[in-house]
Protein backbone atom coordinates (compact mmCIF):
# COMPACT_ATOMS: atom_id res chain seq x y z
CA UNK A 1 0.00 0.00 0.00
CA UNK A 2 1.32 3.42 -0.97
CA UNK A 3 1.83 6.06 1.64
CA UNK A 4 -0.44 9.08 1.44
CA UNK A 5 1.04 12.09 -0.28
CA UNK A 6 1.55 15.18 1.81
CA UNK A 7 -0.53 18.22 0.83
CA UNK A 8 1.46 21.38 0.27
CA UNK A 9 -0.52 24.65 0.13
CA UNK A 10 0.20 27.11 -2.71
CA UNK A 11 3.68 28.55 -2.45
CA UNK A 12 4.50 32.17 -1.78
CA UNK A 13 7.03 34.16 -3.84
CA UNK A 14 9.38 34.11 -0.84
CA UNK A 15 9.23 30.30 -0.70
CA UNK A 16 9.95 30.01 -4.41
CA UNK A 17 12.90 32.42 -4.11
CA UNK A 18 14.31 30.46 -1.16
CA UNK A 19 13.77 27.20 -3.05
CA UNK A 20 15.85 28.28 -6.02
CA UNK A 21 18.52 30.03 -3.93
CA UNK A 22 19.17 26.76 -2.10
CA UNK A 23 18.98 24.78 -5.34
CA UNK A 24 21.56 27.05 -7.02
CA UNK A 25 23.95 26.52 -4.11
CA UNK A 26 23.53 22.77 -3.68
CA UNK A 27 22.13 21.59 -7.06
CA UNK A 28 20.07 19.14 -4.99
CA UNK A 29 16.34 19.49 -5.71
CA UNK A 30 15.21 17.25 -2.84
CA UNK A 31 17.21 19.14 -0.21
CA UNK A 32 16.02 22.51 -1.57
CA UNK A 33 12.40 21.35 -1.43
CA UNK A 34 12.79 20.16 2.15
CA UNK A 35 14.32 23.48 3.26
CA UNK A 36 11.64 25.56 1.49
CA UNK A 37 8.81 23.24 2.61
CA UNK A 38 7.51 22.57 -0.90
CA UNK A 39 6.92 19.41 -2.89
CA UNK A 40 9.31 18.25 -5.59
CA UNK A 41 6.53 18.59 -8.17
CA UNK A 42 6.39 22.28 -7.29
CA UNK A 43 10.11 22.59 -7.90
CA UNK A 44 9.84 21.03 -11.34
CA UNK A 45 6.76 23.14 -12.10
CA UNK A 46 8.67 26.37 -11.44
CA UNK A 47 12.10 25.32 -12.78
CA UNK A 48 11.46 26.10 -16.49
CA UNK A 49 10.17 29.55 -15.61
CA UNK A 50 13.15 30.19 -13.32
CA UNK A 51 15.60 29.12 -16.03
CA UNK A 52 13.87 31.34 -18.59
CA UNK A 53 13.07 34.47 -16.53
CA UNK A 54 15.16 34.17 -13.38
CA UNK A 55 13.91 35.33 -9.99
CA UNK A 56 11.49 37.81 -11.61
CA UNK A 57 9.59 34.88 -13.12
CA UNK A 58 8.90 33.48 -9.65
CA UNK A 59 7.00 36.57 -8.50
CA UNK A 60 3.75 36.13 -10.40
CA UNK A 61 1.49 33.12 -10.45
CA UNK A 62 -1.13 32.64 -13.15
CA UNK A 63 -3.79 30.16 -12.23
CA UNK A 64 -4.69 27.60 -14.84
CA UNK A 65 -8.18 27.35 -16.25
CA UNK A 66 -10.79 29.73 -17.48
CA UNK A 67 -10.95 33.15 -15.81
CA UNK A 68 -13.99 33.81 -13.65
CA UNK A 69 -16.92 35.46 -15.34
CA UNK A 70 -16.23 34.04 -18.79
CA UNK A 71 -18.70 31.17 -18.46
CA UNK A 72 -21.71 33.40 -19.06
CA UNK A 73 -24.64 32.24 -21.13
CA UNK A 74 -24.93 33.49 -24.71
CA UNK A 75 -27.05 36.60 -25.26
CA UNK A 76 -29.60 34.79 -27.44
CA UNK A 77 -30.23 32.21 -24.69
CA UNK A 78 -30.67 34.98 -22.11
CA UNK A 79 -33.15 36.75 -24.38
CA UNK A 80 -35.06 33.48 -24.91
CA UNK A 81 -35.30 32.97 -21.12
CA UNK A 82 -36.64 36.49 -20.65
CA UNK A 83 -39.05 36.05 -23.57
CA UNK A 84 -40.46 32.81 -22.11
CA UNK A 85 -40.88 34.45 -18.71
CA UNK A 86 -42.65 37.46 -20.22
CA UNK A 87 -45.05 35.21 -22.15
CA UNK A 88 -45.69 32.89 -19.19
CA UNK A 89 -45.61 34.74 -15.87
CA UNK A 90 -46.55 31.62 -13.91
CA UNK A 91 -43.57 29.57 -15.05
CA UNK A 92 -40.72 29.14 -12.61
CA UNK A 93 -37.06 28.45 -13.19
CA UNK A 94 -37.52 24.68 -13.56
CA UNK A 95 -40.31 24.99 -16.10
CA UNK A 96 -38.41 27.52 -18.22
CA UNK A 97 -35.25 25.36 -18.21
CA UNK A 98 -37.37 22.31 -19.08
CA UNK A 99 -39.16 24.05 -21.96
CA UNK A 100 -35.89 25.31 -23.40
CA UNK A 101 -34.42 21.80 -23.28
CA UNK A 102 -37.55 20.41 -24.93
CA UNK A 103 -37.23 22.95 -27.76
CA UNK A 104 -33.57 21.96 -28.17
CA UNK A 105 -34.23 18.24 -28.76
CA UNK A 106 -34.03 17.57 -25.00
CA UNK A 107 -30.48 18.86 -24.72
CA UNK A 108 -30.29 21.18 -21.68
CA UNK A 109 -29.20 24.71 -22.54
CA UNK A 110 -29.37 26.26 -19.07
CA UNK A 111 -29.78 25.02 -15.53
CA UNK A 112 -32.71 26.18 -13.41
CA UNK A 113 -30.39 28.25 -11.24
CA UNK A 114 -28.94 29.94 -14.33
CA UNK A 115 -32.50 30.80 -15.38
CA UNK A 116 -33.04 32.35 -11.95
CA UNK A 117 -29.80 34.35 -12.22
CA UNK A 118 -30.74 35.64 -15.68
CA UNK A 119 -34.17 36.69 -14.46
CA UNK A 120 -32.71 38.32 -11.33
CA UNK A 121 -30.27 40.32 -13.46
CA UNK A 122 -33.16 41.43 -15.68
CA UNK A 123 -35.32 42.37 -12.67
CA UNK A 124 -37.94 39.76 -13.60
CA UNK A 125 -37.46 37.56 -10.50
CA UNK A 126 -38.66 38.42 -7.04
CA UNK A 127 -36.20 37.46 -4.32
CA UNK A 128 -38.68 35.69 -2.05
CA UNK A 129 -40.58 33.98 -4.84
CA UNK A 130 -41.39 30.50 -3.55
CA UNK A 131 -44.47 28.35 -3.65
CA UNK A 132 -46.38 27.86 -0.42
CA UNK A 133 -46.09 24.32 0.88
CA UNK A 134 -49.25 22.29 1.20
CA UNK A 135 -50.35 21.60 4.74
CA UNK A 136 -50.43 17.99 5.83
CA UNK A 137 -53.25 16.42 7.78
CA UNK A 138 -52.90 13.79 10.46
CA UNK A 139 -53.35 11.04 7.88
CA UNK A 140 -50.22 12.27 6.10
CA UNK A 141 -52.01 13.36 2.93
CA UNK A 142 -51.98 16.89 1.60
CA UNK A 143 -54.96 18.99 2.61
CA UNK A 144 -57.06 19.84 -0.42
CA UNK A 145 -58.67 22.80 1.30
CA UNK A 146 -62.16 21.27 1.38
CA UNK A 147 -63.75 20.40 4.67
CA UNK A 148 -65.24 16.90 4.96
CA UNK A 149 -68.71 16.39 6.17
CA UNK A 150 -69.66 13.75 8.73
CA UNK A 151 -71.24 11.65 5.96
CA UNK A 152 -67.91 11.50 4.06
CA UNK A 153 -65.95 10.28 7.07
Amino acid sequence: MKAKRVYFPPTTPQQRKLLFEIWEQSKNATAACQKAHVGRATFYYWKPRFEKEGYAGLERYEKLGVPKGTGRVAAEIESKVMELRAQNEGWGKHRIAHEMAKANNWVPLVSPNTVRRILEDAGMWKAGEKRAKKKRTRSGKADSGYARTDAQR
